[in-house]
């Protein structure tokens, strides 16, 4: 692929990374937490160029924020989970961003268990995450995404080339704070983030 906007392929559609959105994520979990000051980016899966960028891009947006990113691999086993994130504040670890990864959306209940659990404010990249009982998320509405996809189907139906069509990123963004989860964690939600939460979960 050459560029999202010129794909040069046989390959186009929708994707959800945006580096804006990485720093976004880091920006409302600052918020969220007055006083973190270290915040382990988790990921899943071997460290691809994907991955690498994406930690890269955590660390930037931290740096700006005078946070510390702590890029850490949750290992590709479940069930071991749970070491990891005991982990992570003996580390002096008090915040978590997580990538997108299907194993994740897979395993959320275990996810946001463990979260809440050691006690570790996360933002997460779908609201799928706080319907499970993960903090915040913030990422493309999902939905939307969707019809834009049938868009795209209609189009390559009707003769359009794959090559032609940019890959779109999201252009609706959507906040979901979990009440019930904040509370659990012993946080005050910041009066500026519930104003532009688009939903709260009780």
């Amino acid at each position: 692929m050459q560029s999202l906007a010129q794909p040069g392929s046989n390959v186009t559609g929708l994707s959800l990374a945006t580096p804006d959105v990485t720093a976004k994520r880091l920006q409302l979990l600052r918020e969220m937490v007055p006083g973190m000051r270290r915040v382990a980016a988790v990921y899943h899966g071997p460290l691809t160029p994907g991955r690498a960028e994406w930690i890269r891009e955590n660390e930037t947006a931290g740096k700006a924020l005078g946070l510390d990113v702590q890029a850490v691999d949750a290992t590709q086993d479940p069930l071991k989970w749970d070491e990891v994130f005991a982990r992570l504040p003996r580390s002096g670890v008090n915040g978590v961003t997580q990538r997108e990864a299907s194993v994740f959306l897979s395993y959320r209940d275990r996810v946001a268990e463990l979260t809440l659990k050691h006690r570790l404010p996360a933002i997460f990249p779908g609201r799928e995450y706080c319907e499970a009982g993960g903090l915040m998320s913030y990422g493309g509405d999902i939905k939307d995404l969707g019809l834009r996809t049938a868009v795209y189907v209609d189009r390559i139906l009707r003769g359009a080339k794959p090559a032609d069509l940019p890959v779109e990123q999201p252009t609706k963004f959507e906040l979901v704070i979990n009440l019930k989860t904040a509370k659990a964690l012993g946080l005050t939600i910041p009066p500026a983030i519930l104003l532009r939460a688009d939903e709260v979960i009780q």
